[in-house]
């Protein structure tokens, strides 16, 4: 922050202002300060998460964790108190219908590879 340069006989409006306009900066280096530093988390884990995709060479890194979510739900959720056939047909159909596109994703791309 450099200062503002003041002629030796300067009124005291003048500096006022100069004062006004140190302060102001004061306060805008303050903000970015602090909002750098409430950033900072956010910043680390999204560098975590793309050190992670590019480590594993996972392509489609947020469709394979919703699909191992649903997997997961699909086998570990309990179904309904009765237990009927009809329950465990909904639920298949169901963890198809959410695998679908991620199954089909990866259809295509093992057919570009060969």
């Amino acid at each position: 922050m450099s200062l503002p340069e003041l002629p030796p006989n300067s009124s005291r409006t003048e500096m006022r202002k100069a004062l006004i306009r140190l302060r102001m900066e004061m306060h805008r280096q303050e903000i970015r300060h602090e909002s750098a530093q409430l950033l900072q988390p956010l910043q680390r884990v999204r560098g975590m998460t793309q050190n992670l995709q590019d480590g594993f060479g996972i392509k489609h890194a947020p469709l394979w964790g919703v699909a191992a979510v649903t997997l997961i739900g699909f086998l570990t959720g309990k179904g309904a108190k009765n237990g009927g056939g009809l329950d465990s047909l909904t639920r298949l159909v169901r963890l198809g219908t959410t695998l679908g596109p991620l199954i089909k994703l990866v259809l295509q791309g093992s057919s570009r590879k060969h």
